[in-house]
C-alpha cells in the first residue's frame, strides 16, 4: 500500500508494517478471547483494489468506514446486497482474486526472483493450495490441532520458511563482524571485508570495490547515527553472503529516520546540486549493484551487493 500510495516512489517503511502487525495481531487475540470472528486491520484484497481504483486516501477510508457503520443499522440495505445473485459476486471473486495473484507475483519480482526463489514459491504456493483443498494433517492429529495446522496459508509459510532455510544452508558459508559504529569501525571493517573477498579469491580490484562498499556505507550509517554523546555507541553487525560473483553485505545497526534508499533516489533528481553528506551516497551508488534499506523500530537493515570485477 505504501509502494502505490504515492506519485512518485519510495522506499517502503518498515515500522508502518510492524505497527500494523502488532495490531492485527492483538485485535485477532482480543477476538479470540471474546469468542467472536477475528478482526483485521488490513485485508490482502486492499492492494488490488487501490491498484485497480488509484484511490489511496486515508479520507476515502474514513468516509468508507462511516458508511460501512450506517449499513450494519440499516437491514433492508443489507438484505440488497444479500440479494445478489452468486454469478456476480463469483465473477467479482475471480477478478478479485486474480489481482491478488498478481500483486503477489509482483512482491516476488521485485525482491529478485532468481531460480532458488521461483521454487520455493512454487513448491510453497503448490503445497498451500493443496493442503487448503483436502487438510491431510486432519487426518492424522487430534482437534483442534489438525484444522489449526493444516491451514494453507500456515502449512504454505511453514514450507517456505524450511526451504529457504535449507537453501541458506547449503549456500557458502556466510561470516560475520560484530564491533560498535564509532570512528574505530572503518578499520575493523576494512580488515574483515579484505578476509571475506580473499577468501573468494577476488582479484585486486574487486577487493577494493568490495572494502569501499562497506567504507561507505558504515561513513553514511556513523553520520546519522542519532545515539547523544553520554550514550554508548550503537551496535554494528556486517554480515558478508557469497552468492555466484557478488557478495551482500547486510549491515545491522541503529540510525535516523532518513531511507538511504529514499536519498539516493534523490540524487538522481538533483544531480546539479551537490551537498557535502551526499558525497558517500554516490560513491556507494557507484561501488554497489544494489542498496536497499529497511527501518524498523530501533533497527536498520542495509543490504549492499557489490559485484565481482573482471
Amino acid at each position: 500500500v505504501q509502494r502505490i500510495s504515492y506519485r512518485k516512489p519510495r522506499a517502503t517503511d518498515f515500522r508502518l508494517i510492524q505497527g500494523s502487525i502488532y495490531a492485527n495481531g492483538a485485535g485477532i487475540f482480543l477476538s479470540g478471547v471474546a469468542g467472536t470472528p477475528p478482526t483485521s486491520t488490513y485485508s490482502s484484497m486492499t492492494v488490488p483494489l487501490v491498484s485497480v481504483t488509484g484511490v489511496a486516501s486515508r479520507t476515502v477510508g474514513y468516509a468508507m468506514a462511516v458508511m460501512l457503520l450506517l449499513l450494519a443499522f440499516l437491514p433492508k440495505v443489507n438484505g440488497a446486497l444479500l440479494s445478489i445473485p452468486n454469478p456476480v459476486l463469483g465473477g467479482f471473486l475471480v477478478f478479485a482474486l486474480g489481482l491478488v495473484f498478481i500483486e503477489g507475483i509482483n512482491t516476488l519480482v521485485r525482491a529478485g526472483l532468481d531460480a532458488q526463489n521461483a521454487m520455493v514459491a512454487a513448491l510453497s504456493f503448490g503445497i498451500g493450495i493443496g493442503m487448503q483443498h483436502h487438510n491431510l494433517l486432519a487426518d492424522f492429529l487430534p482437534h483442534p490441532w489438525g484444522p489449526l495446522l493444516g491451514n494453507g496459508i500456515t502449512v504454505g509459510t511453514a514450507v517456505a520458511v524450511a526451504f529457504t532455510a535449507f537453501l541458506n544452508l547449503s549456500k557458502p558459508r556466510t561470516q560475520s563482524l560484530e564491533t560498535v559504529l564509532d570512528e574505530t569501525a572503518i578499520g575493523s571493517v576494512n580488515e574483515f571485508l579484505r578476509r571475506v573477498a580473499e577468501g573468494l579469491g577476488w582479484n585486486q580490484s574487486s577487493i577494493d570495490r568490495l572494502i569501499s562498499a562497506g567504507e561507505e556505507t558504515v561513513a553514511i550509517l556513523s553520520d546519522s547515527s542519532t545515539a547523544p554523546d553520554t550514550e554508548k555507541p550503537p551496535r554494528l553487525m556486517i554480515t558478508a553472503r557469497p552468492e555466484g560473483a557478488e557478495v551482500e553485505l547486510e549491515v545491522v545497526t541503529v540510525s535516523d529516520d532518513t531511507n538511504i534508499e529514499d536519498r539516493l533516489a534523490y540524487l538522481g533528481d538533483e544531480t546539479e546540486t551537490i551537498d557535502q553528506s551526499d558525497i558517500a551516497l554516490r560513491l556507494l551508488r557507484h561501488y554497489a549493484s544494489s542498496v536497499r534499506h529497511q527501518k524498523y523500530h530501533g533497527v536498520d537493515i542495509v543490504t549492499v551487493r557489490v559485484t565481482r570485477s573482471e
